[in-house]
C-alpha cells in the first residue's frame, strides 16, 4: 500500500509504502529513499540503515518539508 504526504497545500512532499509485514519504506517526492520503519524490530532507520529511533518516528523524515 502506499500513502501520499502531501503539504497543507496539496504540494506532495513524499510516499510511505507498506508492505503485508506492516513495514514502510519512506521516499521523498522524488522516489529518493529517506529512510525505513521495519515493524519486527520496532525501529525506525536511515536510508543507509542506521537505526535512529525506537518505534515508527518515520514522520521525521518530512519534518522540514511541511510548515503549518
Amino acid at each position: 500500500m502506499r500513502e501520499t504526504i502531501k503539504k497543507f497545500s496539496g504540494e506532495i512532499v513524499g510516499y510511505y509504502e507498506i508492505d503485508s509485514s506492516g513495514n514502510k519504506t519512506v521516499t521523498d517526492f522524488l522516489g529518493r529513499i529517506l529512510g525505513y520503519y521495519e515493524k519486527s524490530r520496532n525501529v525506525t532507520m536511515l536510508f543507509n540503515r542506521t537505526v535512529i529511533a525506537k518505534g515508527d518516528v518515520t514522520g521525521i523524515f518530512f519534518r522540514d518539508s511541511i510548515r503549518f
